[in-house]
């Protein structure tokens, strides 16, 4: 093979070059400049809600928002061990651990071992809901859409009503997912729990290169997140400053990119479902490896395709596909090493993980981008299978 196929990356236009030279021409390129609020008016926009907030990066974002929802030092946040860990350390940066949630097959957190652990480990006080094992409050839920799939937010919504919990959607991967039934219906990732996070990262479906945006129907949460994120910037003619901020603003000359990206999304999501559709036509599982569907309540916007690998069907492992694949120029990957494996966290509380150490071991991810063609889509198959 002589042309690289690459895992997801930019799909750019070049409507972006006249907004970056307006940029420059202006010396408008850091945090201030009408791209800024024009980005975040169209994301508030497309997802429908009134507002939105820019940040330098989904992590940021996360930060941001953990400690809006009030996240303190020597609490505990429940987050999925399944997961970048980009979505786990925010909270350590507040001072606070995690605990550790399985998943389901959608790969996103398990609602009912999340309802098992608060109705089994925990006990609810006037105080909040208060880990047994150690004492420490637990105040908030992390929910990552992995994959651009979505988690059962009807019940874990009830769960955070029931025990007294708010819910974070890390929707970093989710940006134009929604739900098509059900009681959430409409509803886009990022704008069902309390706060939710989209990411721009150049490996996501839109990107500024860098970047994320917090987003809430909680106008209150907002203005917070947004004061946090300007360094807690009272005056800013005298530098006035009334608590300990962040400077966590999204650059202008970023978000000159977002605003011809975001025009875009609608038509990166079909291309993305095209080639999921063509994937899936040319993966069957009766040869040991099955393409990971999306939850059939959803819209997804297809942002990451997933291989699940039988070893004992398929002629080689995993591991052996994937190093096969990537000496052919096929860029792929497997799932992200479990969270509560990595050494900052081998000490924290983990409860009942199993599916996710199932998937961890037979999950590949193959080239995905928008700009990816058919004739990619065909050339990775005919290469799995050759």
């Amino acid at each position: 093979m002589n042309k690289e196929i690459p895992l997801s990356v930019p799909n750019l236009n070049v409507a972006i070059i006249e907004n970056l030279r307006e940029c420059v021409e202006t010396g408008w390129v850091s945090t201030g400049g009408r791209f800024i609020t024009e980005f975040e008016k169209k994301v508030a926009v497309y997802v429908g809600t009134a507002d939105a907030v820019s940040v330098q990066s989904g992590t940021a974002g996360l930060h941001v928002a953990l400690r809006v929802l009030g996240v303190k030092t020597d609490e505990e946040v429940i987050v999925p061990t399944l997961t970048f860990i980009a979505a786990v350390n925010p909270a350590g940066y507040l001072g606070a651990e995690p605990v550790f949630m399985d998943c389901d097959d959608s790969l996103c957190m398990d609602p009912e071992k999340l309802e098992k652990f608060c109705r089994v480990e925990c006990m609810r006080t006037e105080n909040g809901l208060i880990h047994k094992t150690n004492g420490k409050r637990i105040r908030v839920i992390v929910v990552v859409h992995v994959f651009g799939n979505m988690a059962d937010m009807e019940r874990i919504m009830e769960i955070a009503s029931e025990y007294d919990l708010k819910v974070l959607e890390d929707a970093t991967e989710a940006l134009g997912s929604y739900f098509t039934a059900g009681r959430y219906k409409g509803k886009f990732a990022g704008l069902i729990g309390d706060m939710g996070v989209y990411s721009f990262n150049a490996n996501k479906i839109i990107t500024t290169g860098g970047g994320g945006m917090i987003v809430s129907n909680d106008q209150k949460l907002l203005d917070e997140s947004r004061y946090l994120s300007i360094t807690a910037k009272n005056d800013s003619l005298y530098f006035v400053h009334d608590d300990i901020g962040y400077n966590y603003r999204m650059l202008n000359i970023q978000a000159a990119i977002g605003v011809s990206q975001i025009d875009d999304l609608e038509r990166f999501i079909e291309t993305k479902k095209t080639n999921y559709l063509l994937y899936q036509e040319h993966i069957k599982d009766e040869r040991g490896i099955k393409l990971l569907p999306f939850a059939g309540t959803i819209r997804p916007n297809y942002w990451f395709y997933s291989l699940l690998i039988d070893e004992k069907r398929f002629k080689e492992s995993r591991d052996a596909l994937m190093h096969r694949l990537i000496a052919r120029g096929i860029q792929c990957r497997p799932l992200w090493k479990l969270t509560h494996t990595q050494r900052p966290y081998l000490n924290c509380q983990s409860f009942e993980i199993q599916k996710a150490e199932f998937y961890v071991e037979r999950i590949l991810n193959v080239p995905c981008s928008t700009n990816l063609t058919p004739e990619d889509v065909r050339t990775v198959c005919h290469e799995i299978f050759i």
